[in-house]
C-alpha cells in the first residue's frame, strides 16, 4: 500500500470509509486522494467529543443570492430596528444600561443582537459593526462584581432566559475580533451560575425549555478554556433543563426548535448514545405527529396540537431561524449528512416566504397551503386569534421581528467547517469565499461558485494554495443519487453515494478546480398519513403553484406599511401525477440563471429560473374562507 493511501485509511479510522481510490500524479504531493465516508473524523477536545468546528465568524465571505439576501436584511427591516422598535432603543434601554435599569429587558433586545451583531460582522460592514459593538460594550459593563450581568429585572425573577442569547452575540464578536473582554465576562457570569441552588437553576418557563442555549454557550467556552468546572456547570444544566431525552417536552413550535437538540448537545461530553438518539427521535416524532408536510417543518401555530396537523396549519417565523440553527448545530456534532438536508429544506422552502422578498416586514406565521394572506382572525383553526398573517415590519410579532435577524446570517456563517483530520468541510452549498487556517498552520483560500440550490453544479477553485496535504469534504444530500466529482480536471467520482461524504485530499495549488454536480430529479412525496396529498421537488427544493399576486398595501400609523396579499389567479388545482413516474408528468425547463435579469431576492419569484407544466385540473370545490 503506498503510504499517502495508508495514512488516508488510519485519518479515516473514527468514521466510517465506505470507499477509497487515488489517481496517483508524479509524486506524492499530486496525488488527488478519494474517500467515500458516512461523517467525518471525530475526535476528543478535552473532556467533549467533536466531529465538526464552525469556523470563526468572518472566515466565510458570502456571495451571490446568499449576499444579497444579507444586504437586504442590512438594508430592511433588521438593519433598522433601532429606529421602529421600541424594544432596540438605547437610550431607553435595560440593556444599556450599566445597573440594569430601564425598560424593556427581555429577550426583543438579545434576540435582534444575536443576528445583528452576526450580520454585522458576515457582512464586514463597519457601520454596523460600530452599532453592534456599543450595544455589546453596554453589556459588558453591565457585570457586577458577583458576575451577573444585564437587567436587573431580570435578576429579581431568576431568569436566565434572555442572557442565553445575548452570549451568543458575545461569542460572534470574540469569534470575529479576538476581544480580550469576553472569555473573562463569560467565565465570571458562568462561575455566578454556579452558585445558584440547583432548585433554582433554570426551574421553570423559556429557560427550562431551552436550556440547550446555555449548554451551547458553556461548551463554547470550555473548548477555549479546559477548565473542568465548566462540565460540572454543563452536567447541572442538562440535569435542569427539561427532559427532551424522554420524549417532547414541549408542543410550543419555537420551545421544541430549541430545546431537541439539547440531549445531542450533551452527548459531546457523556458519550452515551441514548442522547444522541433521543434527539433523531423526537424530531421525527414531531414530525411524524405534526409534519406531514413540505417544507422540514411541523404545524404548531403557537403549539402543536393534535388534530391540527394539515398544510393549512402554520408555523412560527421563530421556529423557523431556530430550526435552521439547531440542525446546522447537529450537522456539526454528529458530521451526519441528515440534518444538513434537514437544514436545507427548511432554509430553502419555509424560511423565505416569512418575509417580504425586500425583507422589509414578515408575518408571524407561514403555512405550507396559504392562499391569502390578510388580516382576519383565523381562529380556532389557527391557535391565535387576530391578524397573523399579513406583512408588517412592526412589533405586532415582536419575537419573530427581532429574532428572525440570525436565520440568514448564521446560515452564512456554517457554509464550511473545520474538520478533525486538519481539513475543511463544507455541509451546506451556497456562493461564497472562504479563508481558514488547515494543516500545520496553513492558510487556504477558496471559493464556491454556484447557483445552487436552483442548479446543480457548485464549482470551487483554491486561491491560495497548501504545503502539506489537505483534506475537503462534500457533503452529498440523500437526494442525489449520483454525483459525479471532477478534481483538477479528472472525473473521480459518477457513482450512487447520497447521504454520504466525499473526501478529497491533495496538497493543494492555487487555482485548482474541485467541480461537484448534484443531478437534480424531480420526485414526488406522499404524504399518506396526510389525506394522501403529494409534493413535488427536485433536489433541494420543494416547488409549488406560482399564483399571481395583488398586494394590497395598508397604513400602519407608522412610516413603514403593512401589505395583504391574495390571489388574483386561480389556485385550486389538483395535479394530475404519477409518483412512480413524475418526470413523465411534470416537466423542467431551464429559464434564466441567478443574477441574470432576476429579482433582487432569489426567492421572490422562483418561475425566473425554472419553468414547470404538470398536468393539473381546477377543483371548484376548493374555496377559501376568510
Amino acid at each position: 500500500m503506498e503510504p499517502w493511501l495508508a495514512r488516508l485509511v488510519l485519518s479515516s479510522i473514527l468514521g466510517t470509509v465506505v470507499a477509497i481510490w487515488s489517481l496517483a500524479l508524479p509524486d506524492e504531493g499530486d496525488s488527488i486522494q478519494i474517500a467515500v465516508v458516512d461523517e467525518p473524523p471525530h475526535a476528543r477536545d478535552g473532556a467533549l467529543r467533536v466531529t465538526l468546528d464552525k469556523l470563526p465568524t468572518g472566515s466565510v465571505e458570502p456571495q451571490g443570492w446568499l449576499r444579497t439576501q444579507l444586504v437586504l436584511a442590512r438594508d430592511g427591516m433588521i438593519g433598522h430596528l433601532e429606529e421602529i422598535s421600541p424594544w432596540c432603543d438605547f437610550q431607553r434601554s435595560a440593556w444599556a444600561n450599566p445597573s440594569g435599569q430601564g425598560e424593556n429587558g427581555w429577550e426583543e433586545l438579545p434576540y435582534w443582537l444575536r443576528g445583528f451583531t452576526s450580520l454585522a460582522f458576515v457582512l464586514n460592514d463597519r457601520e454596523l459593526k460600530a452599532r453592534a459593538v456599543r450595544w455589546l460594550d453596554a453589556i459588558l459593563k453591565s457585570q457586577r462584581e458577583d458576575g451577573y450581568f444585564g437587567p436587573r429585572a431580570n435578576l429579581d425573577s431568576l431568569d436566565l432566559w434572555p442572557n442565553m442569547v445575548v452570549l451568543y452575540a458575545m461569542r460572534t464578536l470574540h469569534e470575529a475580533t479576538g476581544d480580550p473582554r469576553v472569555i473573562p465576562f463569560m467565565r465570571k457570569y458562568f462561575r455566578w451560575q454556579l452558585t445558584l441552588p440547583k432548585e433554582k437553576f433554570i426551574p421553570s418557563s423559556w429557560q427550562h425549555v431551552r436550556g440547550a442555549d446555555n449548554l451551547d454557550s458553556i461548551y463554547w467556552l470550555y473548548r477555549r478554556t479546559k477548565e473542568n468546572w465548566l462540565l460540572d456547570l454543563a452536567k447541572r444544566n442538562h440535569e435542569c433543563t427539561a427532559p427532551w431525552e424522554n420524549g417532547i417536552a414541549s408542543l410550543h413550535g419555537v420551545n421544541f426548535a430549541q430545546g431537541f437538540r439539547e440531549p445531542a448537545q450533551f452527548y459531546q461530553q457523556s458519550n452515551d448514545a441514548k442522547h444522541l438518539e433521543a434527539t433523531r427521535r423526537i424530531f421525527d416524532e414531531m414530525r411524524q405527529l405534526y409534519g406531514q408536510v413540505p417544507g422540514g417543518m411541523y404545524g404548531a401555530d403557537e403549539n402543536a396540537r393534535p388534530g391540527y396537523n394539515g398544510p393549512r396549519q402554520g408555523t412560527e417565523t421563530c421556529a423557523f431561524a431556530e430550526m435552521m440553527y439547531s440542525l446546522e448545530e447537529l450537522t456539526r456534532i454528529t458530521g451526519n449528512t441528515f440534518w444538513a438536508d434537514r437544514c436545507e429544506d427548511v432554509a430553502f422552502n419555509s424560511f423565505p416566504a416569512s418575509l417580504t422578498p425586500d425583507l422589509r416586514a414578515l408575518h408571524y406565521l407561514t403555512c405550507p397551503n396559504q392562499v391569502v394572506l390578510d388580516r382576519a382572525n383565523k381562529a380556532p383553526m389557527i391557535q391565535n386569534g387576530g391578524d397573523m398573517f399579513s406583512y408588517t415590519p412592526y412589533e405586532q410579532y415582536r419575537c419573530c421581528q427581532h429574532n428572525v435577524a440570525f436565520g440568514w446570517p448564521y446560515y452564512a456563517e456554517h457554509l464550511w467547517m473545520a474538520t478533525q483530520d486538519n481539513g475543511l468541510a463544507c455541509p451546506l452549498y451556497a456562493p461564497c469565499k472562504i479563508r481558514a487556517t488547515v494543516a500545520n498552520g496553513d492558510g487556504i483560500g477558496l471559493s464556491v461558485d454556484t447557483a445552487y440550490p436552483f442548479d446543480d453544479t457548485i464549482k470551487i477553485r483554491v486561491a491560495d494554495g497548501t504545503t502539506e496535504v489537505v483534506p475537503i469534504y462534500l457533503r452529498v444530500p440523500s437526494w442525489a443519487s449520483r454525483a459525479e466529482l471532477r478534481v483538477c480536471n479528472q472525473t473521480i467520482v459518477r457513482r450512487g453515494v447520497g447521504g454520504r461524504w466525499i473526501r478529497v485530499a491533495r496538497r493543494w495549488r492555487s487555482s485548482d478546480k474541485i467541480v461537484l454536480r448534484l443531478p437534480m430529479q424531480v420526485t414526488v412525496t406522499a404524504w399518506t398519513a396526510n389525506r394522501g396529498s403529494v409534493s413535488v421537488h427536485r433536489g433541494p427544493l420543494t416547488y409549488s403553484l406560482c399564483i399571481g399576486e395583488e398586494w394590497r398595501q395598508y397604513a400602519t400609523g407608522r412610516p413603514w406599511p403593512g401589505f395583504e396579499v391574495w390571489p388574483r389567479t386561480p389556485w385550486n388545482y389538483g395535479l394530475v401525477v404519477d409518483p412512480k413516474n413524475p418526470s413523465k408528468f411534470v416537466k423542467v425547463a431551464r429559464r434564466t440563471q441567478v443574477g441574470e435579469g432576476c429579482s433582487p431576492s432569489a426567492w421572490k419569484t422562483p418561475r425566473s429560473y425554472y419553468g414547470r407544466k404538470p398536468d393539473a385540473f381546477p377543483t371548484g370545490s376548493w374555496r377559501a374562507i376568510t
